[in-house]
């Protein structure tokens, strides 16, 4: 498996998901990682995403791991706002889903710019490093 410890890390990684267990779950992955400077979790992605607007302009990359089905915006409504307003290409999203609809993975693949691999909870931290690793090469 790859090994991330001397990759450059994201300014601010973004969990956003509907289930709190799921995010510290996540979480504690990151951390184990070590590529983030700072972890934000949300459990509603509209607070998520006004966070991600106030901080674009200090971070320098950022990590979305983004959950696909949550109650008050899908996964896919979320990135269809960050394309709508236009959100700079330094945001790498790794969408996280119970699914395993082709669906989902074919609409994944619409936001090129942003989704850089898709991933079926529970996360296991060898899937994230297979996705990371060439990710962490172009920061």
């Amino acid at each position: 498996m790859p090994d991330l410890k001397n990759c450059k890390k994201y300014s601010q990684i973004f969990l956003v998901d509907d289930f709190d267990m799921s995010n510290l779950f996540h979480s504690a992955i990151f951390k184990k990682l070590q590529i983030g400077e700072n972890i934000n979790i949300f459990i509603n992605p509209e607070n998520a995403l006004k966070d991600i607007r106030l901080k674009l302009d200090k971070a320098t990359k950022i990590l979305i791991l983004l959950d696909v089905n949550m109650p008050e915006m899908n996964g896919f409504e979320f990135l269809d706002i960050m394309v709508r307003e236009h959100f700079p290409c330094k945001i790498d999203v790794i969408i996280a889903t119970s699914s395993i609809s082709e669906v989902d993975r074919a609409k994944a693949l619409e936001y090129p710019e942003f989704v850089k691999g898709f991933v079926t909870k529970p996360v296991k931290i060898d899937d994230l490093k297979v996705i990371l690793e060439p990710l962490n090469k172009a920061i």
